[in-house]
């Protein structure tokens, strides 16, 4: 068996393997697409003004995006770091699984736009697209649906696990444990250089999660476990285990399915945000997909990241209970010297607008319409709306590019579900798991990849001599 590399004149990096005994050529890997011009030697030249020296650094070409900068021989030639807190100006990796613009308000899972597969897609079917880099056919779509609906079982072991837990804990403390030790009863079976190992655990934790983050809610409520159906969907066998009784028939409504099913494609992945990155840190290790994977939801669960739309539910709760009219908190958040944040406005990466919200906006209505007047609900989402309206309105806010983003909409859908807010960034980590597996099984394949190891620019002391205890002053 012979393997070798070519590449093509749309810049397909093709990987073969040359089998003499059957005389065939079998296309093994297609790295889409790794750069642009390869065979072009484009550089920036970067000169030490101390020493005179120079050095040049190639750029590399997207598919799509912004050209970046490979300095990875700056401080083998300068002796020189970079130094981007947070990141924000530095490519982490190479990945061909989702794209997004900020500055046009563009975001594409495998090249294919989020408003088309909110629109046309399932869950699943972008889960399959996520994991693959294409669309599946009928029988490739009906075998993955197949593989993941009997699934869904968490062995009854896994059960007893929950005990271990304080009643009433948050349930994403419930879901960062039995996720990390889902490990202990799959890792001996997980062989992560192997193409079919690899996927078989991705399946499991997509198969799986709906289950593990109902039963979270359903122990810390005191609630005895129900065990998933087959004869339903992804999302209808998730609102199947949140809410049904062992004394009485439950059927999930059928329009709250299909808003949670959208809610979960548009959160299904979103580039090299907080917890992906921690996921392939933690899976450059070479540690399992379960304990990456839990790494990503503890990483999720920070309000700074996953807990967005829980804190505009409570932004709503306290204006409503209040005395003051929505009016009174626009102001205060023009306020500059006032300490009050209007929740779920603008976004860190959108400048434009957020795709997503501009999608689950219309469903967020329409769900108004089904549940009627007279509502539990039907205060909250008038004063999500008049917020809404009067803020579109505001110079200060459309100056601003401060719109609703997606954590305004999905948090006043989910609430209308019946979901607590405990749960919103259960759901949230339930909808991200497919992008993050699918991240994590990129990283190993990549042959670039290398163990995480950022450097720092250190500010503590300079070298210094011990002193005995008995001398320090």
């Amino acid at each position: 068996m012979i393997t070798y590399i070519s590449y093509d004149e749309t810049t397909y990096i093709n990987i073969f393997s040359y089998n003499s005994s059957e005389k065939i050529i079998i296309l093994l890997t297609q790295l889409r697409p790794i750069c642009k011009h390869m065979d072009k030697k484009e550089t920036v030249t970067v000169t030490d003004n101390s020493t005179g020296k120079t050095i040049e650094l190639p750029i590399l070409r997207p598919s799509n995006g912004t050209p970046t900068i490979d300095v990875r021989g700056l401080y083998s030639n300068l002796g020189y770091f970079t130094y981007d807190p947070g990141f924000l100006s530095t490519a982490s990796c190479r990945s061909s699984i989702t794209f997004l613009d900020g500055e046009k308000g563009i975001l594409q899972y495998g090249g294919y736009p989020i408003e088309e597969l909110a629109d046309k897609s399932t869950f699943l079917e972008t889960c399959y697209l996520l994991m693959h880099g294409e669309l599946p056919n009928t029988e490739e779509l009906m075998e993955f649906t197949h593989v993941i609906t009997y699934h869904t079982m968490l062995n009854e072991a896994v059960k007893r696990f929950y005990s271990g837990f304080r009643r009433r804990s948050h349930p994403m403390a419930i879901m960062v444990g039995v996720v990390g030790a889902l490990s202990s009863f799959y890792h001996e079976g997980i062989d992560i250089r192997n193409a079919k190992s690899r996927m078989i655990a991705a399946h499991q934790l997509i198969a799986k999660m709906p289950t593990i983050a109902a039963w979270s809610y359903r122990y810390a409520s005191g609630l005895p476990f129900t065990y998933p159906q087959n004869h339903l969907g992804y999302a209808e066998n998730f609102l199947y285990m949140m809410f049904s009784m062992p004394t009485e028939e439950y059927t999930p409504d059928p329009y709250f399915a299909k808003a949670l099913d959208l809610i979960m494609i548009l959160h299904a992945d979103h580039e090299q945000n907080a917890s992906t990155s921690t996921v392939r840190l933690t899976g450059s290790s070479e540690a399992n997909p379960f304990a990456a994977v839990c790494a990503g939801i503890a990483s999720l669960w920070g309000p700074a990241h996953g807990g967005a739309n829980e804190a505009v539910i409570k932004m709503l709760l306290d204006i409503v209970e209040s005395d003051n009219d929505v009016a009174y908190y626009i102001d205060r958040a023009k306020d500059k010297d006032d300490q009050f944040r209007l929740m779920g406005f603008g976004h860190r990466v959108y400048k434009n607008h957020d795709p997503r919200a501009t999608i689950i906006r219309e469903t967020c209505h329409e769900l108004i319409e089904h549940l009627g007047e007279g509502n539990e609900y039907e205060e909250l989402f008038e004063t999500a709306m008049e917020l809404e309206r009067i803020a579109l309105e505001d110079d200060y806010f459309v100056s601003r590019n401060l719109y609703p983003n997606v954590d305004f909409y999905s948090g006043i859908i989910l609430l209308a579900m019946g979901i607590p807010l405990n749960m919103f960034t259960v759901i949230f980590a339930m909808s991200r798991t497919v992008g993050w597996i699918s991240h994590w099984n990129e990283m190993i394949q990549d042959p670039e990849s290398r163990i995480g190891r950022p450097r720092q620019l250190y500010d503590g002391a300079l070298p210094r001599e011990y002193i005995d205890v008995e001398k320090r002053t």
